[in-house]
């Protein structure tokens, strides 16, 4: 099957892919250049694996780097090497998957490395929203090379020895490696917004076989990846407690109750994943207002306000779904945005972008309101004013301009206690209840908790052959 079956590029790629299926292409190609002792130290492969194989009999691309040739440095020849691996994949609409553990650009290539570069960034912008891309960075990421996880739609570091930077840490105005690691896998996964999990080789492994087989090969690929063994009118008890960290809602709202949660640790107020529905594909975005450690104590609180990142975050996994034609589940429990001078800074811009992506994205779009939907917040959260095609809210849920106590404070400045809680009582039942806006238009249908799997099973349903004329224009620039 291949020249490099001793090197742990291709070990990494053997444990990765089905028994014996991987088929190794480019296995003899060799640097072109001469220059600098070039000729000496070169070999077959020129630092990377290239080929194809199969996860769960799903075909898959792969390219892996070698850092025991050349230290892994991309030259001319390695990058055409993934490049054809791009090629290859975009005409077979199968995803792309790869492994990183490199030097850098090749100093002895000079320009034609740089050059490599770029052919391998263009390469990932031309796949994007055709097919799924997934990195993994096993050894170092430096430099422009990590430009290729965050252009990657899932990206995963290992723990142990998986090390992403522009800079490295000693290179970065008043820090040293020892002050912060800003290369280490839990400083990446939790700031720089494209790391999905940091962990080992296997439970990355495992997760990257979980959205392969959840997710559509290409961007004509079908929603429904699985067959449903789950009862569509299962009851789902005591939804009504997991408002608050969304993880747990639609883990027992999917198919067999699994959730496939992405940027697990980045803008963690934001919660997005893939969930089941009958056995579709479902990408869901929540905010989230607590999280909880493994004995159920509370361990976070963001106080149901949206983030910037939490924004960004969930804007670009909307259009990831979108250009996959994967249906959108929005879950809203929302009071407002957050109010620091940090957070003020770049509010506005990426609300934007969460506006936009919903408004922009024409596949099936629900919203589900649980307990609290204010103001703008709940407005850029999939509202039926920005585009959403149902919209369904829990008994007792609370939908409108703001709370109503502190309504009736701004509206009646001069009023007593007695007057102020008589107002926000009059404010609640005319304009802060879910039942005031379903008496608009705004709310479709009211539900009990409990309910919650079977209304949206029959709405993604009802759903799955919409069609629209999108209004003709090259791109939105948000």
């Amino acid at each position: 099957m291949s020249s490099n079956e001793s090197s742990l590029a291709m070990q990494r790629i053997a444990r990765f892919v089905d028994e014996n299926s991987f088929m190794e292409i480019g296995s003899q190609v060799t640097a072109r250049n001469t220059d600098f002792n070039l000729s000496a130290l070169k070999s077959a492969s020129d630092g990377v694996i290239t080929g194809y194989g199969l996860v769960d009999s799903n075909l898959v691309f792969i390219y892996s780097q070698d850092a025991g040739v050349l230290n892994g440095t991309i030259g001319e020849m390695h990058a055409k090497k993934i490049a054809n691996i791009y090629d290859m994949a975009m005409k077979m609409g199968a995803p792309v998957v790869g492994f990183i553990d490199c030097g850098g650009v090749r100093l002895q290539e000079s320009i034609d490395a740089l050059d490599g570069f770029g052919l391998i960034y263009a390469k990932q912008v031309e796949a994007s929203g055709v097919i799924p891309q997934m990195s993994v960075v096993f050894g170092n990421c430096g430099g422009g090379l990590s430009v290729v996880p965050a252009l990657s739609d899932f990206a995963f570091i290992e723990t142990e020895k998986g090390r992403m930077f522009v800079n490295s840490p000693d290179a970065i105005c008043g820090n040293r490696v020892e002050k912060c690691d800003s290369a280490a896998a839990d400083f990446q996964s939790e700031h720089n917004g494209c790391i999905d999990f940091a962990g080992s080789e296997e439970e990355i492994f495992d997760r990257i076989r979980t959205l392969i087989n959840i997710l559509p090969q290409n961007n004509e690929g079908d929603v429904y990846t699985s067959d449903c063994e789950d009862d569509l009118n299962r009851a789902c008890e005591s939804m009504d407690t997991m408002a608050a960290d969304p993880r747990y809602l639609l883990a027992e709202l999917s198919d067999s109750h699994i959730f496939v949660e992405t940027k697990t640790s980045f803008a963690k107020n934001m919660v997005t994943g893939f969930i089941q529905l009958n056995g579709m594909t479902i990408g869901a975005v929540a905010n989230c207002a607590k999280t909880y450690d493994e004995n159920g104590d509370e361990a976070e609180d963001f106080g149901k306000r949206l983030t910037p990142n939490g924004c960004r975050k969930a804007a670009e996994f909307v259009s990831f779904c979108d250009a996959f034609d994967i249906p959108v589940l929005s879950v809203t429990n929302t009071t407002g945005f957050a109010t620091t001078m940090c957070a003020e800074k770049n509010l506005a811009k990426d609300m934007a972008k969460l506006t936009a992506a919903f408004a922009n994205a024409d596949v099936p779009k629900v919203n589900l309101i649980t307990e609290e939907a204010y103001g703008s917040a709940y407005v850029v959260m999939n509202s039926k004013s920005v585009g959403a095609d149902l919209v369904y809210a829990w008994n007792g849920a609370k939908v409108g301009m703001m709370d109503s106590e502190m309504a009736a404070k701004i509206m009646y400045p001069q009023a007593d206690a007695t007057e102020l809680k008589e107002k926000r009582n009059e404010y609640e039942a005319l304009c802060a209840n879910a039942s005031a806006a379903a008496s608009r238009g705004y709310v479709d249908f009211m539900l009990e908790p409990a309910d919650t799997r079977k209304y949206l099973v029959a709405a993604f349903e009802l759903l799955y052959s919409k069609c629209i004329s999108p209004i003709d224009k090259k791109h939105t620039t948000k």
